[in-house]
């Protein structure tokens, strides 16, 4: 029943995240989206992942590993259309 519920928090946590990353992606903007978020989240899983391995924590290796990969994938969609939208004029701060 443990690994159940760390399992399923696990689901949850890693699809609430990837659905703000797809809405950035579908949106085509990343208004309001501060690039330090990521780079907090990637500093973070990362130093979760090793840990979890450290102390052999299969749901939580899982988790903030796939967390590193999802804060890679937002960090770039953000990265790419600020730029996108610095190049065009536009106020992505909107």
């Amino acid at each position: 029943m443990t690994a159940a519920i760390g399992w399923a928090s696990s689901v949850i946590l890693i699809l609430t995240i990837a659905k703000q990353v797809h809405k950035q992606w579908h949106d085509r903007t990343s208004a309001g989206v501060s690039v330090w978020l990521f780079i907090g989240q990637l500093a973070a899983s990362a130093g979760f992942t090793i840990y979890s391995l450290l102390v052999h924590n299969w749901v939580f290796v899982v988790t903030n590993a796939i967390m590193v990969l999802n804060g890679l994938l937002g960090y770039g969609i953000t990265v790419r259309q600020k730029r996108r939208a610095a190049r065009d004029g536009v106020d992505s701060a909107a």
